[in-house]
């Protein structure tokens, strides 16, 4: 077994390796070869976007066509061994020890898993996709009644199986953190495998693949959530819909996520997330309201149980002839989840203390696929219908202008009283949720890289918060100066071609998590028995002393 380093050794191997002066505190090797890395991309893209977009797009094609079983698969094996940790004995550990509490409240906690999760995912998809199915039809979850085949299939790209992902690669952060002293970050978790090799060169390069995919999947979905916000204003105010207006809105927002990153994860995050689901859920309470509420229960009804009972069919579903829309859709977001789950577990596993495993499992998995399920079926199924009665004019507008969709749904609305005024009103809302997710994403994302390059502390200077907080914004900003939606596109294919080698990054973390978990599973046992054992001695200790003093009395 291996020896069990104390901080101060952590200290030795690890911080003592960081660039401390001018206000920061980060690992000189994986800042400096991230930042690098970046450039060049910035500059390859900058000389010739349309070589960088043709190259990316063929290591995108080789691997979903090649390595599309090694998604479906390892996202599979994920959701199954996240399901043994919850219902094995293992589930009892608790995440940062037997006497550890939780930092946060059910509420905030949720609200941020499902702010940092998907929420500007959510956003930019819940009208398009389930309205692009509903016109195509997919190979999976199939039913005489395209609407529900549609949903079903949506809530398969964003429901158990990201939050797998999530879990897994959360819990493992976690667990190394909090209860193995080791620094929260990525290279933790293979401690148990490589040894002190993890606080050299290849914990460093393990690093530096999560920093570039927090970067660059935080770049993409906040170029695409901006466009969205462009949209809304454009609805609202005629504001020109174009690439000035956005880089403005990018570094307006960059500037309220670093006052928000500057503040904490207790203060900041915290409270925008929970303002988030606050915002959310009254937005969705009167879309729900005000559109087609009969169809949208049954709607929802129907396809999660279509959901629930081909499953197991449909996830392990892979195409004989390397189909071109499961490589579009399934394994596209597969790929995606995977390379995104560094920063979304990294932040999971931040705020995650003092929960059991059976908890904190159960609770990633449940809680927040069902939650999205609700809203894609709400605005989903709002926008299915109106598409339906308007004989496909809705679809036609979605399919050339995607981020204008929640907003066209919206102007669709036969709203019977009132209706300018209400579609105001709920076109105010989107906009600000878009934004308000899009500041959150931002911040956590933030955080999170600010974790990782100053080699897993917890509590980094407020000027290197700053300085991530403008680089996200920064590389967002120049891909929409470069090439915009282009640039977007081009910068996204290369994010989901790493998620083949942290795919199988994934799977080896995996073996190393249950190694050390059967270690603490021990521990923890007989920290309880002793614990039992001194309840007994002093129970028993107590009765002698009372039969001692039994005959006193009674010659008394």
């Amino acid at each position: 077994m291996q020896k069990e380093i104390t901080s101060s050794e952590l200290q030795q191997k690890l911080y003592s390796r960081n660039f401390t002066k001018h206000g920061m505190d980060m690992n000189p090797v994986v800042t400096i070869s991230a930042g690098v890395f970046i450039l060049i991309f910035a500059l390859y893209a900058m000389i010739n976007l349309d070589h960088a977009n043709h190259v990316f797009e063929i290591t995108k094609d080789f691997i979903i066509t090649r390595f599309d079983w090694v998604f479906i698969l390892s996202s599979n094996f994920f959701i199954a061994v996240c399901l043994f940790f919850a219902f094995s004995k293992l589930g009892n550990v608790k995440i940062g020890g037997v006497n550890s509490e939780a930092e946060f409240s059910n509420f905030a906690w949720y609200s941020m898993l499902i702010s940092a999760g998907m929420g500007i995912g959510l956003m930019f998809w819940a009208v398009g996709e389930p309205l692009y199915h509903s016109q195509f039809a997919a190979p999976i979850f199939a039913n005489d009644e395209i609407a529900y085949s549609a949903m079903a299939t949506t809530f398969f790209h964003w429901g158990l199986h990201p939050w797998g992902v999530y879990a897994l690669i959360s819990l493992a952060l976690a667990f190394f953190a909090y209860n193995k002293n080791l620094p929260l970050s990525l290279r933790s978790v293979f401690y148990p495998l490589l040894g002190d090799r993890v606080f050299g060169i290849i914990g460093d390069i393990i690093d530096i693949l999560a920093v570039l995919a927090c970067l660059f999947g935080l770049a993409t979905s906040l170029g695409l959530g901006v466009q969205q916000v462009n949209s809304g204003l454009n609805y609202l105010t005629g504001l020109p819909i174009n690439v000035t207006i956005q880089v403005v809105l990018i570094a307006l927002i960059t500037l309220v996520a670093t006052l928000s990153v500057v503040s904490g994860i207790d203060k900041g995050v915290k409270f925008l997330s929970e303002m988030n689901i606050k915002i959310a859920v009254a937005f969705m309470i009167a879309i729900f309201i005000l559109g087609p509420s009969g169809y949208i229960i049954r709607l929802f009804s129907n396809s999660l149980g279509l959901y629930l009972g081909d499953i197991v069919k449909s996830s392990f579903y892979i195409s004989p002839r390397n189909d071109t829309w499961q490589g579009g859709w399934s394994v596209f977001y597969l790929a995606w989840w995977i390379s995104w789950s560094p920063f979304v577990g990294m932040f999971i596993a931040r705020i995650s203390k003092g929960r059991t495993i059976r908890e904190f499992v159960l609770a990633v998995l449940i809680v927040p696929s069902l939650l999205s399920f609700i809203w894609l079926s709400v605005f989903g199924g709002t926008a299915i219908y109106i598409n339906e009665m308007s004989g496909g004019s809705l679809f036609e507008v979605v399919q050339n202008n995607l981020p204008v969709a929640l907003f066209e749904m919206i102007s669709l609305i036969n709203i019977p009283f009132l209706a300018g005024f209400f579609r105001i009103i709920l076109s105010i809302l989107g906009t600000i949720l878009v934004i308000s997710f899009f500041i959150t994403s931002s911040d956590s994302g933030s955080l999170v890289v600010d974790n990782i390059t100053s080699g897993g502390k917890l509590d980094s200077p407020v000027p290197q918060r700053v300085f991530w907080a403008f680089m996200e914004g920064l590389v967002a900003a120049l891909l929409l100066l470069i090439g915009g939606e282009k640039a977007l596109s081009a910068l996204q294919t290369a994010v989901i071609s790493t998620g083949l080698p942290f795919a199988i990054i994934l799977i080896v973390m995996t073996i190393s998590l249950i190694k050390s978990l059967k270690v603490s599973q021990q521990k923890q046992k007989r920290v309880r028995d002793i614990k039992w054992f001194k309840r007994l001695s002093k129970a028993v200790e107590k009765d002698s002393i009372e039969d001692k003093k039994m005959p006193a009395k009674k010659a008394v």
